[in-house]
């Protein structure tokens, strides 16, 4: 297990704390590991103490505490008692379950936006994609794969805003940063890039002709292109 020691100025993002309230310390703190878990600072199966994640995260003990046991109830890390954390496992199962879960809310989120006659930033999806696309063919870049995981996300999200319960749409967040989790711990090679952005155009020219059908097809077959890449069986 990887045991996170590198020490860090204690200037984070919590600042001037003495005048906030615990509960906006709280969130503040949440929101700060979030940060830390999608840009990959945290990592799958890192093992960091609280008092690192005091320094690293800039907030008082209480609200880290507070932060943590959040994150914990999202399944985003496991709280050993009188140790530390570990950050979320992105094994095999974790994998398939988050990203089987994904393609539930994609299918039923562009059912509802098609079926609604909702307004979609389509126009603005498609020249995204088709740019990335065209930069993944040309060359590989050092920030590319990270341009690419923010360029796939969009359209997810985009899926999501079909989605029109709190419940739905705090269950689709909580697993969005297990998959930023996920996306971290394996490297997003130009191939991949390439068949990826082909197969959320391809979801885009559904959701285009306002075809349900061909979405849900076209959003099953990238879920189980995606896990095949990450070597995990559907």
């Amino acid at each position: 297990m990887k045991h996170l020691t590198e020490k860090r100025e204690n200037s984070g993002p919590g600042g001037n704390t003495g005048k906030a309230s615990p509960d906006l310390l709280a969130q503040r703190a949440y929101q700060a590991l979030l940060d830390r878990l999608r840009d990959g600072e945290l990592s799958s199966g890192a093992f960091v103490t609280v008092p690192e994640l005091v320094e690293m995260l800039g907030f008082p003990l209480a609200a880290v505490r507070e932060a943590v046991k959040r994150a914990g109830a999202c399944g985003l890390l496991t709280v050993i008692p009188k140790r530390g954390v570990t950050i979320m496992d992105a094994g095999p199962e974790t994998t398939r379950a988050c990203l089987t879960l994904r393609a539930l809310f994609d299918v039923e989120g562009a059912r509802r936006l098609i079926g609604s006659g909702a307004d979609m930033p389509l126009a603005a999806l498609r020249a995204a994609h088709e740019d990335m696309l065209e930069k993944a063919q040309r060359a590989m870049t050092p920030d590319l794969p990270r341009q690419a995981i923010r360029i796939d996300l969009s359209l997810h999200d985009a899926l999501s805003a079909g989605l029109d319960t709190w419940l739905e749409k705090q269950l689709y967040e909580e697993n969005r940063n297990r998959i930023a989790i996920i996306q971290n711990s394996r490297a997003f090679l130009p191939p991949r890039i390439v068949s990826a952005m082909e197969e959320h155009l391809a979801i885009i020219a559904a959701l285009e002709a306002r075809d349900p059908d061909a979405a849900a097809e076209r959003i099953r077959l990238h879920l189980k292109n995606t896990l095949h890449w990450w070597g995990v069986s559907d």
